[in-house]
Order: C-alpha cells, then sequence, then structure tokens
C-alpha cells in the first residue's frame, strides 16, 4: 500500500473520530454547564424524561409483553427520576467545585472521576433493580386496562406471602361468584365460595420478564370477569 493510499483510507476514521470526539466534548460542555437555569433546565428535563420511561415502559409490560429490555428500561426511568435533579442539582456543583478547590490528592482524584463514579453508580443501581424490582417501582395498569361488565365490584385485594406461600383475602366479597388465580396459562388456584380466601404457593408461579408473577380474576355467575388483579411475588409484603 502506498502512501497516498494509506492517508485516503485513514482519512474517513480521523473524520468520524473527531466527529464523535466533539460530540463528547459539546455533551460534557451541556453537563458540566453550571449555571442556575442550566442547573433547572437539566433536573427538570431528565425528570420528565426519566417519568416517561418508567410509566411507558409499565405500561408495555402490564400488556404482557414479555421483553426482558423492559424491565430495565423500566428501572432507568425510576432510578433517573431521583437520580438526574440529583445530578445536576447536586453532584455537578460539588464535583466543579472540588476540582477547582480540593487541596488532598485522594479528594482531587475523586473529583476529577466524579462523573465516571457517578454514572457507574447510576448504572449500578439500574442493574440491581432491573434486576430485582422493588414494589414501589411497579406500577399496576392492568385494572385500568380491563374493562368491567359493567357491575360496580371493587374490592380490595389483600395479599402476604411467608415461607414460600401467598396468602389472599377481599375486603368485599359481594357479587363475586368465583376466584380464578392464574401464573402464565396455567390456573393455580380457583374459590368459588366466600369470603373467598386463598393461599398458593409461590414454586407453582411462572416467570414473566424475569420475576414471578400471578394474576387474580373476580367473576360473576357467567364467568365473565368482573375484576382483575396483576401481582408479582415481589410486590407482595411479607407477614
Amino acid at each position: 500500500m502506498t502512501h497516498s493510499e494509506s492517508d485516503a483510507t485513514a482519512s474517513p476514521l480521523q473524520f468520524l473520530r473527531g466527529v464523535i470526539g466533539q460530540a463528547w466534548r459539546d455533551l460534557l460542555s451541556v453537563y458540566y454547564a453550571n449555571t442556575p437555569i442550566w442547573r433547572l433546565f437539566k433536573s427538570v428535563g431528565l425528570l420528565f424524561f426519566g417519568f416517561f420511561c418508567w410509566s411507558a415502559s409499565s405500561l408495555v409490560l402490564s400488556y404482557g409483553i414479555e421483553w426482558t429490555i423492559l424491565q430495565y428500561v423500566r428501572a432507568y426511568g425510576f432510578v433517573l427520576i431521583l437520580w438526574g435533579p440529583l445530578t445536576h442539582a447536586v453532584i455537578v456543583p460539588l464535583v466543579i467545585r472540588l476540582r477547582r478547590t480540593a487541596e488532598r490528592p485522594i479528594v482531587r482524584t475523586i473529583a476529577r472521576n466524579g462523573s465516571k463514579i457517578n454514572l457507574s453508580i447510576f448504572l449500578t443501581i439500574v442493574l440491581i433493580l432491573g434486576t430485582a424490582p422493588i414494589s414501589p417501582m411497579l406500577l399496576d395498569f392492568q385494572a385500568a386496562l380491563e374493562t368491567d361488565s359493567g357491575a360496580d365490584i371493587d374490592p380490595d385485594l389483600s395479599c402476604t406471602r411467608s415461607d414460600g406461600t401467598v396468602s389472599c383475602s377481599l375486603s368485599d366479597p359481594s357479587g363475586i361468584d368465583s376466584v380464578v388465580v392464574t401464573s402464565g396459562n396455567r390456573e393455580i388456584e380457583r374459590v368459588e365460595e366466600p369470603p373467598f380466601e386463598f393461599t398458593f404457593r409461590e414454586n407453582d408461579l411462572e416467570e414473566v420478564v424475569g420475576q414471578k408473577e400471578f394474576v387474580v380474576e373476580l367473576r360473576d355467575e357467567d364467568g365473565e370477569t368482573l375484576r382483575r388483579y396483576r401481582r408479582s411475588v415481589s410486590s407482595v409484603p411479607e407477614a
């Protein structure tokens, strides 16, 4: 390969590296913009973006679409609601101040790598909550998506778990002919007598997007669904 051919081959790569490098520098300049209006703009923007990711992914998951990526998008949005404003209202200004005033070597090192440390902690929390979601981040849109038969049936479903067993009860059994518990495509439990209290084993449940879930259906005498509840085992408090 001649010298001119080598330059021709390297030029597009150098151009691409230059574009990526400039884009990264522009992103950092926005990230470290520290005026009050920029801090407010970034905090509010990330708060709304986080809420959008959290609610949109939870809505799609409520339809039973088993995409694992949605579980991590939900965790990302949930964490971003708090972490985005915290980063740009507290952490970034603190890092900038420490870079200018820190005297101890260890503090200067932390300040120089503050954005990397902050991003690493953020992504670690997202991965943990995406793999093992906690109850506050689980939005149940299923009840709102279900159409009822016209009857005003809306009792509270209370569930607790202990030693691998889930126990549930209804606050008001009026107007209900039967209760059916399913997981995946399998029927786990059926109760046809009030007060419609029921118990089942966690091992009988199937996993949906990485976590065990069950659906409780309240039915009338014609077998029509009056009300439906979707619960994950992780959202059920321990007794």
